[in-house]
């Protein structure tokens, strides 16, 4: 019996602390999510507009917010959803994201930032997908 608890209290705390990563990695993405979009249609909407970027970084901002609100959904449904699923999707949301910006400000090389946008697009789809599988498994458990 003992084991058995042990092993419940490990499983326990280790969806906790995955929920609570999670979490943190959801108010990372809203606070400089909320930031960045108003950088972009403030401080650097003239060079955005001149570059012809004023448009995906409005993309990049809403991916990342609404990523943001996503994460908590899955911190909030731990027990249900896979811990790699959050894994995905937050990793994928930086790539997708970040390189977006990158590409946006002409900073950092474009061979590289130009794939990093569809391999964290992929990785957000996987994250999306994963949940689905993963609630599927969990209700035929049941």
């Amino acid at each position: 019996m003992g084991s058995s608890s042990s092993s419940s209290s490990s499983s326990s705390s280790s969806s906790s602390s995955e929920s609570s990563l999670l979490i943190k990695i959801a108010a990372f993405f809203g606070a400089t999510g909320v930031g960045l979009g108003a950088i972009g249609a403030h401080a650097l909407k003239a060079t955005l507009t001149k570059r012809g970027t004023l448009e995906s970084w409005h993309m990049a901002t809403h991916y990342q917010l609404a990523h943001a609100v996503a994460l908590l959904g899955f911190a909030a449904n731990s027990d249900k959803i896979s811990p790699t699923a959050g894994k995905l999707l937050a990793i994928g949301t930086t790539m997708f994201s970040g390189s977006i910006y990158g590409l946006s400000l002409g900073i950092g090389p474009k061979a590289i930032l130009g794939p990093t946008t569809p391999i964290g697009g992929l990785l957000m789809i996987s994250g999306w997908a994963m949940v689905g599988f993963t609630l599927d498994s969990k209700s035929k458990d049941n």
